[in-house]
């Protein structure tokens, strides 16, 4: 069954919703919201809801310690991602961190390493690993998109790929760049891609704008993809999601 997935997006240190593609380096973002709240009343708010596997992503750098509180808040009910490296992965967990969730470092100069998931999956046990395959649609497929999803790799999303990273690690998200932030609905395709291609859970995010968006999202996954959304939900701002129906839809829909 399809669940919804809670996030905290961090920009510059505070709890921000932002246009995917407009996350470059030296420029300023388009954003759609921008909170007064600090990070860890969201997180204080997905623990009072028991809405696990959510995530919170540092985009850029000053935002450790807003990640940091996040985590204190709910210690151990939240992934962290953004910047993470073999280097700094246990700190994380140690700061609370379910899991940490890891991209651009496994994609040096934008190919993949497979030696670096080798060595994190060792270091701290897959079971504590999310790798992140967000992407850009290039072409009939989609691309793995690094740094702030403003670099291509050489690596497109395939089952194959899918199969070979599930043995390193527990969970995959996937941002779809191309239509994150936008609220105008949610790549169908790469949806039922990843319903088909993934061996583990997974998480999808990009476009959702309505309510309806997680019953498309388990129709067309046959319930094997979760949902985050984000700009379009009440509490970030937007009109078209009530944060409230999606805790009762996880209500309805729970795990045993």
């Amino acid at each position: 069954m399809t669940l919804f997935r809670p996030c905290i997006d961090l920009h510059g240190g505070l709890v921000t919703q932002i246009v995917g593609g407009s996350l470059r380096d030296g420029e300023r973002p388009r954003t759609n919201f921008v909170s007064r709240l600090p990070p860890e009343h969201y997180a204080a708010l997905y623990r009072r809801d028991e809405l696990r596997g959510g995530h919170v992503i540092m985009l850029g750098p000053g935002n450790e310690t807003a990640a940091r509180a996040a985590l204190a808040a709910w210690p151990g009910g939240l992934r962290v991602g953004g910047g993470i490296t073999a280097d700094n992965a246990r700190s994380w967990l140690a700061a609370g961190a379910e899991k940490v969730i890891v991209t651009s470092w496994l994609f040096p100069e934008g190919r993949f390493a497979p030696e670096r998931l080798a060595a994190l999956a060792q270091a701290i046990g897959r079971e504590r690993l999310v790798v992140d395959l967000s992407c850009r649609r290039q072409g009939c497929g989609w691309v793995v998109a690094t740094q702030r999803w403003q670099r291509l790799t050489d690596t497109e999303l395939s089952a194959a790929l899918f199969a070979r990273l599930a043995e390193q690690c527990s969970e995959f998200l996937v941002h779809a760049a191309d239509v994150e932030g936008l609220c105008n609905g949610i790549d169908a395709e790469l949806v039922e891609c990843l319903g088909r291609w993934s061996p583990l859970p997974v998480t999808y995010a990009g476009g959702a704008r309505a309510l309806a968006d997680l019953a498309l999202v388990e129709d067309l996954s046959e319930g094997r993809v979760d949902l985050t959304i984000g700009s379009a939900l009440d509490i970030f701002g937007g009109s078209g999601v009530a944060y409230a129906d999606c805790v009762a839809w996880n209500r309805a829909r729970a795990r045993p």
